[in-house]
């Protein structure tokens, strides 16, 4: 579906939105509207993602933030980022639309080192790991956003390494009620947020979700729509025994937006070097998932979670238009199930269970001639060539056991471990006659053929009370990702990529965190991590290749504050320091004229420098203000840091980072209709939002930010 019918679509049917939401009028629908709200920093907090279940914060044996749905209306997030930098230790970044790269303990990269979950199913299956995977999650109306920071527990495998975010959605309403937001904005900025629901009967009840986005976009023909909607039921089938069913769906439509050098970057940043098609993407997203879960006993339950995904990307990849421009969609089926058996004991639980994932894939990639104006892309067309055509189906299966045990009334001793085992069967579809070299272009095709991986997870932890409102904790995680299966069968110019090896890391953790009041949290956290294997790309000659590199060491310090300072005045904050260093690590350094004469390449080894794209220092500081003297108003001033990093491995340049502010206030005209706006980048500030250059060229690219930018929304309940 092309742009302008869906844009047609999205105004049709934001149109037709209030008239829709006042079916779900109900007097017992009058919940207050939510003001800006501090971080969730309580230690009594409930956590859902570390044993799906809920569970206080005071029982974790590792760092996790909780944004609850208060916070998350009050922030009312156009971008991930805009939600998640507010925790301390991350950093997502905006490449147009929802696009992003995300750092967490890692460096700002398209690395498959995080697991996105959705109510605790992965929302793609390992090996079909995106970067931009977010945007396949309606976050706007999550009722909470968690995110574990390093390896996930032994109940998640693979992918689990910088960190887990786990976005929860809403439980069926107890009665009828509706909730309407309509926001506008600047750049052609249009959202509808709708959601209702009801109660079916005593036992059952059911709630849906809607969300409608249509942005112009801050540069040049970077257009972007999505439409997300979501259906849950929930209810009780005997007085042990409940269940839940979500069903998710999001399309999005994004164009593609360039980097720009440095000149544009200061002079002409709403330039892009993409117009019409060229860089597209395409999304579908569909899922659906089930929970069935009995109390066998009053110390044992035991759980199952069915799930089905069926996604469709079809995409133009932008950073390959300059060089072996194509067009590829990826297809993938998951049938799916989660079990897990939970058995309470006097000083402890024990849980266990296996999941298991089975994935059928096809991909195909069609090269294609692009046409230039200047450096403008404007057009392309089909060259009749196919790159790759294939067949990939993985089947996972993975055990695990989790134990807590409290031997002391101020002691928490947690132990897990998980083994992971994937099969995968790879088809080449194409015919051996078709050549995998044409002129200086290089796609080498494995042979059909099966792999198999495995690994062994464990993982230790401890809780010590020094009293009822202060912990200190600590724990040991080991975590791994196995080779994406594009890194896997789409070869390139790479030989032998069925060879690559699982990334993985060891991780030391050690924190502290309490109550300094009844309504003022902190979370302050050490860790220490080494990866190795990391699975880079790199250029070789004119060639780009994909290997296993090394070993990098990442380390740092968190601090996690949260509260009401006075009866007017909140705060929360989120700062970190970190260090990423190679400790051993080679790359080819290829340099040509004009910057080189004569040519150079050669291999280098660059352990002792700083990892590249590795931002030293992250913050953000937000201030909430609600005078009493004038009831329903609420400000809150944010101010979000990036430090300065370099911008490859060669640590030769840097991007210097950047300070940016935002204003956001709402004002409560009636018990159920609100004023919501706000101001990003208040400062006017010119940052970017990712900086990087290839080793050996020294030309620097620049995705410049948005500038100040205004939105105004209303938020009504029924």
């Amino acid at each position: 579906m092309n742009i302008t019918t869906k844009k047609t679509l999205i105004a049709l049917a934001m149109s037709s939105i209030v008239p829709f939401a006042t079916f779900a009028q109900s007097e017992q629908g009058q919940t207050e509207p939510g003001q800006i709200e501090t971080t969730t920093n309580s230690v009594d907090t409930m956590v859902i993602t570390a044993t799906r279940e809920g569970k206080s914060r005071s029982e974790l044996a590792e760092s996790v933030s909780v944004q609850d749905k208060e916070e998350i209306e009050a922030v009312s997030p156009s971008h991930p980022a805009e939600l998640l930098n507010r925790v301390a230790g991350v950093h997502v970044n905006n490449l147009g639309g929802e696009g992003h790269m995300t750092s967490i303990r890692q460096p700002i990269s398209t690395s498959g080192v995080y697991l996105f979950l959705e109510d605790g199913v992965p929302t793609r299956p390992t090996g079909f790991f995106n970067h931009n995977g977010l945007y396949e999650v309606n976050i706007p109306q999550a009722e909470r956003v968690e995110v574990t920071k390093g390896p996930g527990s032994s109940l998640y495998g693979s992918d689990a390494i910088g960190g887990v975010i786990n976005s929860v959605t809403e439980a069926s309403p107890d009665y009828a009620s509706g909730r309407v937001n309509l926001e506008g904005g600047e750049h052609g900025w249009k959202r509808a947020l709708v959601s209702g629901g009801t109660d079916i009967n005593d036992d059952h009840g059911m709630a849906f979700k809607l969300n409608l986005t249509d942005s112009d976009g801050y540069r040049d023909e970077s257009e972007y729509q999505r439409y997300s909607t979501s259906l849950r039921f929930d209810g009780n089938l005997s007085s042990a025994t409940s269940y839940k069913l979500i069903a998710a769906y999001t399309g999005v439509d994004q164009s593609g937006v360039s980097d720009l050098e440095e000149d544009d970057y200061k002079n002409n940043p709403t330039k892009n070097k993409y117009h019409g098609d060229i860089g597209f993407r395409d999304v579908s997203a569909f899922r659906l998932t089930g929970e069935i879960a009995t109390e066998l006993s009053d110390v044992s339950l035991l759980s199952f979670t069915p799930f089905y995904r069926d996604n469709t990307t079809k995409m133009m990849p932008s950073w390959m238009v300059t060089y072996d421009p194509n067009i590829r969609e990826t297809n993938f089926q998951s049938f799916g199930l989660l079990s897990k058996y939970r058995y309470n004991f006097e000083q402890g639980e024990l849980i266990t269970g296996v999941d298991i994932d089975h994935t059928v894939s096809d991909y195909q990639e069609k090269q294609i001639s692009v046409t230039k104006q200047g450096d403008i892309f404007t057009d392309y067309s089909e060259t009749g060539r196919t790159h790759y055509d294939y067949d990939a189906d993985q089947t996972s299966i993975s055990p695990y056991v989790h134990g807590e045990w409290t031997p002391a009334d101020n002691w928490r001793l947690v132990a897990g471990l998980r083994y992971d085992y994937f099969h995968l069967d790879y088809t080449d579809n194409l015919d051996s006659s078709i050549s995998e070299t044409l002129g200086r272009g290089r796609w080498l095709r494995p042979d059909s053929q099966s792999l198999d991986f495995n690994h062994l997870s464990p993982k230790l932890g401890a809780v010590y009370s020094f009293n009822q409102g202060h912990q200190t904790y600590a724990n040991y995680r080991n975590a791994f990702r196995i080779p994406s299966v594009g890194q896997l069968f789409r070869s390139g110019s790479t030989v032998n990529t069925t060879d690559l090896k699982p990334v993985e890391s060891d991780s030391f953790e050690i924190g502290f965190r309490g109550d300094l009041t009844e309504s003022f949290g902190y979370d302050l956290t050490l860790y220490h991590m080494i990866v190795k294997n990391q699975v880079v790309s790199y250029i070789d000659g004119r060639d780009r290749k994909t290997t296993n590199a090394g070993k990098t060491q990442h380390q740092g310090i968190e601090l996690s504050l949260a509260g009401d300072l006075t009866d007017e005045w909140g705060m929360n904050a989120g700062f970190t320091y970190n260090q990423q260093e190679y400790k051993a690590y080679q790359y080819i350094y290829s340099c040509y004229p004009p910057a080189c004469v004569p040519p150079v390449v050669e291999t280098r080894n660059y352990a002792g420098f700083d990892v590249g794209k590795a931002p030293n220092t992250m913050g953000n500081l937000a201030f909430q203000y609600a005078p009493l003297a004038l009831d329903g108003l609420a400000l809150e001033l944010e101010w979000e840091h990036l430090g300065e990093y370099y911008t490859d491995e060669t640590n030769t340049n840097k991007y210097q980072g950047h300070d940016l502010f935002n204003l956001r206030a709402s004002y409560e005209i009636s018990d159920r209709v609100m004023l919501r706006g706000r101001v990003m980048n208040l400062a006017d500030t010119r940052y970017s939002t990712y900086t990087s250059n290839q080793v050996g060229n020294p030309n620097i690219s620049y995705r410049p930010g948005a500038p100040r930018s205004f939105y105004l929304g209303i938020d009504a309940q029924f």
